[in-house]
């Protein structure tokens, strides 16, 4: 990717690891759009940053609706020199059979869908410019088990099959990666292990000063891997 001043897109950035890698590369004077299903988050980050970038209330399951935010930033910004994919939910803790239909659902169509239609959108303009770096936001949980939390699984584990498979696909001088961010206490690692268990953890604001310049060092070389960010707890 150019060193310079890059165009960087994050999907969730209402909170947790997407708003804190946000606002690490806001910082350091990148170009930064972002969605989240928040109105007044998109407001606050607004006023809090300028015109010069982008943010928009959107649905990452809404195809439409990712659709027509991908043309408008696309059409103020061009191609995004890295694409991350971080927008995510999680149902309730729950043995599957517990897990209501719709919650289910709900976790696929955010986090398996969504992404694919973030990158239906974008990545044409990616390809056609011949570079870029595409991050989908994986998991311990996309490469190991636990109980309770089957749907956030099966979600994460497709996460990884779909990017190794996009890897192949794409052209010369672009990457797909998944990472597994590490262990971070978030709101949604708290709904997993409260407040207590999800203290001794990395904050997000902690985690992007490690994750943020380790994905601005990735590049085609790193195509089809399955990362982590160095530095942050795997358990």
């Amino acid at each position: 990717m150019k060193k310079g001043g890059r165009n960087i897109v994050i999907t969730g950035i209402s909170r947790g690891c997407g708003r804190a890698l946000a606002e690490y590369y806001l910082s350091l004077g990148h170009r930064v759009a972002g969605c989240a299903r928040s109105p007044e988050i998109v407001d606050e980050l607004l006023a809090e940053h300028g015109p010069l970038h982008h943010f928009a209330a959107v649905d990452v399951s809404d195809h439409e609706a990712v659709r027509a935010w991908a043309c408008d930033v696309l059409a103020h910004f061009g191609p995004p020199d890295l694409l991350v994919n971080n927008a995510a939910i999680i149902a309730r803790n729950a043995p599957l059979w517990k897990v209501p239909a719709p919650e289910f659902d709900a976790v696929i169509d955010v986090n398996i869908k969504g992404t694919a239609h973030v990158l239906r959108h974008f990545l044409p303009a990616m390809i056609h410019r011949q570079s870029g770096l595409v991050v989908n936001f994986s998991s311990g949980w996309g490469r190991s088990t636990s109980p309770d939390v089957s749907a956030y699984c099966a979600s994460k584990w497709a996460i990884e099959g779909m990017t190794q498979a996009l890897a192949q696909e794409l052209p010369a001088g672009l990457a797909a990666v998944s990472l597994n961010p590490g262990v971070i206490n978030t709101e949604m690692l708290q709904t997993c292990l409260g407040k207590e268990g999800a203290a001794p953890y990395p904050t997000a604001p902690e985690w992007a000063l490690r994750a943020g310049p380790y994905l601005l060092d990735l590049g085609p070389k790193d195509n089809g891997q399955a990362l982590t960010v160095p530095g942050i707890p795997l358990d």
